[in-house]
């Protein structure tokens, strides 16, 4: 896909990597339309673009809001060609510990919130016999690792949800891609791991948002359907499914620090 002139919106757009796919579409002549609760973090976030784009303040998890604000950039502009689905958040936290609420809110925001915002676009996608869908999923979306049962499952659902879409879509001009990113050094942590000791264990293999931003531009210009990243990780995945007995020792060594 050639970005000049497309329009392409992106949740949680406020910070992290949505903040930077904006500012890189820009720059390649598209036009991002930023979304994210937080008006102050979206002004920030404006202020970094060159270029035109535009910014609507949203709560993924209210469909209505959804609705309304994805018809106003439709009756706006004419069209979505790109919808990245972005906004998400995580708290690490063992399973008898860990509130129901946060199971909830979890899977309202990461996976609800991404079926909300799809079944707003696709339409209007499907109408025009073309668009692009990204999921941001994870690495957590593969495989599991312990304190991290509630945010996992989003990540499962999500990239189950991307996986079955896309075969739904064939032959409509809509493609579909998952990003299963490891580790990535934003603002995510601040609120998974408040303490920073699981950062501390992790961050000589923690992604740079840039790296992922670069690689979702990419997928979305080549039509690929799934990305992983970064290469150890895929490959971890992988020696999940042949050896998964041997897999759960080295996975709690390493990532049972939360």
């Amino acid at each position: 896909m050639d970005f000049q002139g497309k329009i392409a919106v992106i949740t949680g757009a406020s910070s992290g990597i949505g903040a930077l796919m904006a500012q890189m579409l820009a720059q390649r002549g598209a036009v991002p339309v930023l979304m994210a609760r937080s008006e102050q973090k979206l002004a920030e976030a404006s202020a970094k673009i060159q270029g035109k784009h535009a910014v609507y303040r949203l709560d993924v998890t209210s469909a209505e809001q959804v609705t309304a604000t994805m018809e106003r950039v439709i009756a706006e502009y004419g069209r979505i060609d790109i919808l990245i689905n972005n906004a998400g958040y995580g708290v690490f936290d063992s399973f008898v510990t860990a509130p129901l609420s946060e199971f909830e809110s979890m899977m309202d925001v990461n996976y609800m919130g991404s079926v909300r915002c799809t079944k707003a676009v696709l339409p209007s996608m499907l109408k025009q016999g073309s668009g692009h869908i990204v999921n941001i999923a994870s690495m957590a979306g593969k495989i599991g690792s312990a304190k991290s049962s509630g945010y996992s499952a989003t990540k499962h659902a999500v990239l189950g949800l991307t996986n079955c879409l896309r075969q739904e879509l064939v032959g409509t001009g809509v493609r579909l891609t998952a990003v299963n990113p490891g580790p990535i050094d934003t603002p995510f942590f601040e609120r998974a791991d408040p303490s920073g000791s699981y950062v501390k264990n992790i961050q000589w293999f923690m992604l740079k948002p840039e790296r992922v931003a670069q690689a979702v531009l990419k997928a979305i210009e080549r039509g690929t359907p799934e990305v992983n990243l970064p290469f150890m990780a895929a490959a971890g995945v992988k020696l999940y499914q042949l050896f998964p007995r041997l897999f759960d020792g080295i996975a709690y060594k390493l990532l049972n620090k939360k």
